[in-house]
């Protein structure tokens, strides 16, 4: 859960900290006295996006640190540990975000600098966030599908996945199959370049890297005289003159000199040393038969150096053409091969595309008819606990309904498919149109649910919504904006009633104007706003009893100095308490929905 929050520098709040209630924590205030900072920092904490004009005037940055306690699960765990951030000695997690006056935003998670995802991943696992935007978001077809399949859960969410995965490879064949079949005679004028090059390349079958081979075989080939001189001289200095001239002995003569001259020494330390001289004979001898060798191969075959420039103007034909060397050559030929197998417009190519396209089609359908199944039997299960959550809320003859029907479609469609005899759009979520339908009373017709509710009653269904949501929610912390805008009365005094026994399964933070709602609090902080020196300053504090007895007569109409004000305040924490004590029975479990 979310212990403390401290906010600095946002909006007309200087420095404020909250400290949460594990249950139900209620924020009041007077119109405009920074109670909407209050989700702003909870916005920013959960990693929202971060605006300068949020920045108190005088301020350098915005901050807002968040701690969080309890025991976190595996996935969060792991978010804290990939970003190498960690827990306090007390167990608990430090994140924060600060925003600067010229717009830079940073955050920090255990201690870590980390980037503002990773916020927004851990609040994807800790805190979820209500406000009148999302009931707002919820009007709209698709979140209402995604409210369906949220509540759901895994008997929507694995049918989904398996959907998914075969309309990619669907839709990735009925592509392919298209562009062959418009594009026939494109791709056979490319095909035919491509075996052409193709069959050029074989014919010439180069080698890997003999271009480069044969340009060292020209360059000897050409410079041979200089290349025999240089054999000769170093195999004369070697092993001495061709015609044995004694003034000219070479390398082996001198050496043999050398050792007859040791070996017939009187000294023991001269002729120790014709061994070594020996091996050098032997090694002048290896190397001047390998100049011998090297000299008799330049004279071996005086048509070589032409056959070398054929092979030449050869493989220039094919690096003219395809690639600067014969290794791009080859590349462009294993590059080629495999755009052919790609670009097959026979007859039989194209029925084999067909027929994989209905094969995947058939499976598509089959799991596009799970889902609607699936779907189907969570909506009855979501329209009859949000009916019953209406019924707690002033709005009892009123029924939700949750409609799921195939969207249609006709054969122009290019994501048509066929699921039970009837063509409709197979979209990325599925076949499935997914509207809420409200029925007044039960003589009234289901319509559209922003239709058919007034204000006050939108605001109650979208509460009932959240709450039916929250309570299939694994978030522990759950965050209310003044979702009860529009109600007041008995309703009011029912959504506090609700608020209240949601909070004994999760935290629950209410930003709330009702009296009514302030009242089942477990803990009231209250924002104050004041001017000191021009300058205006909002804080934030925990209000004791008897200074909740007067916000709520404050709240009520601005009583709080009246006997009638503050009788009808402690009235209201009466009625509050004592439903939350008869409420106080053991507790019922949490998570997902039951299983079918």
């Amino acid at each position: 859960m979310l212990a403390e929050m401290r906010i600095q520098g946002l909006g007309v709040i200087e420095d404020a900290l909250l400290e949460l209630h594990p249950g139900f924590t209620v924020v009041t205030g007077e119109t405009g006295a920074g109670k909407t900072m209050v989700v702003t920092g909870l916005h920013l904490l959960s990693g929202g996006r971060a605006e300068a004009s949020k920045v108190r005037n005088g301020s350098g940055r915005a901050s807002v640190e968040g701690r969080f306690e309890g025991v976190f699960a595996g996935h969060v765990a792991r978010i804290v540990a990939d970003a190498g951030g960690e827990t306090d000695e007390d167990g608990s997690l430090i994140a924060l975000r600060s925003v600067g006056a010229d717009g830079r935003s940073r955050a920090h998670l255990g201690g870590r600098s980390v980037p503002v995802s990773v916020l927004s991943d851990l609040a994807d696992r800790l805190l979820a966030v209500h406000g009148q935007n999302d009931q707002l978001r919820l009007l709209r077809p698709s979140e209402q599908r995604e409210v369906l399949d949220r509540f759901a859960g895994d008997d929507v969410a694995e049918p989904l996945r398996q959907y998914r995965e075969v309309r990619d490879e669907w839709l990735a064949v009925v592509a392919e199959l298209t562009e062959r079949t418009s594009r026939s005679r494109e791709m056979a004028q490319q095909a035919d370049l491509l075996k052409h090059g193709l069959d050029e390349i074989a014919a010439v079958d180069p080698k890997p890297g003999e271009d480069a081979e044969l340009a060292e075989q020209v360059k000897r080939l050409t410079a041979t005289e200089e290349l025999r001189a240089a054999a000769s001289g170093a195999q004369a200095a070697v092993s001495g003159a061709a015609d044995g001239d004694p003034d000219q002995p070479g390398a082996l003569g001198l050496i043999g000199e050398a050792r007859r001259r040791l070996a017939g020494a009187d000294d023991s330390a001269l002729r120790d040393l014709e061994p070594r001289l020996a091996e050098a004979e032997m090694l002048l001898n290896d190397v001047g038969a390998e100049l011998g060798g090297y000299l008799d191969g330049l004279d071996a075959d005086p048509g070589l150096l032409e056959q070398i420039l054929a092979r030449q103007a050869e493989l220039k034909t094919l690096t003219r053409k395809y690639a600067p060397d014969i290794d791009g050559v080859l590349a462009w030929a294993e590059d080629a091969n495999s755009r052919l197998a790609s670009m097959d417009t026979s007859e039989e190519a194209l029925a084999a595309l067909a027929a994989r396209r209905d094969e995947l089609a058939a499976q598509l359908a089959v799991h596009a008819a799970a889902v609607s199944a699936a779907r189907t039997v969570a909506a009855a299960e979501l329209a009859g606990a949000v009916t019953e959550e209406l019924s707690g809320l002033a709005m009892g003859q009123a029924q939700i309904e949750v409609t799921v029907k195939r969207r249609a479609t006709d054969a122009s469609d290019p994501q048509a498919l066929r699921v039970d005899g009837e063509l409709v759009h197979a979209g990325g979520s599925g076949v499935d149109d997914v509207e809420l339908m409200l029925k007044a009373h039960p003589a009234a017709p289901a319509m559209p649910v922003h239709k058919a509710a007034s204000g006050g009653e939108l605001s109650r269904v979208m509460l009932a919504i959240e709450v039916v949501l929250a309570d299939a929610d694994t978030v522990q912390t759950l965050v209310f904006d003044e979702v009860d805008a529009g109600v007041g009365g008995r309703a009011a005094i029912e959504i506090g009633r609700r608020l209240a026994r949601l909070a004994r399964t999760h935290q629950v933070l209410v930003v709330t104007h009702l009296p009514q709602v302030a009242a089942f609090a477990d803990r009231h902080l209250v924002v104050d706003k004041g001017t000191a020196e021009g300058v205006t300053r909002s804080d934030v504090k925990t209000l004791r009893k008897s200074e909740r007895v007067v916000e709520l007569a404050r709240m009520l109409a601005g009583m709080e100095s009246t006997e009638t004000g503050r009788a009808h305040a402690e009235e209201l924490l009466a009625v509050a308490d004592a439903d939350k004590e008869a409420a106080a029975k053991p507790r019922r479990k949490t998570g997902k929905r039951p299983k079918r």
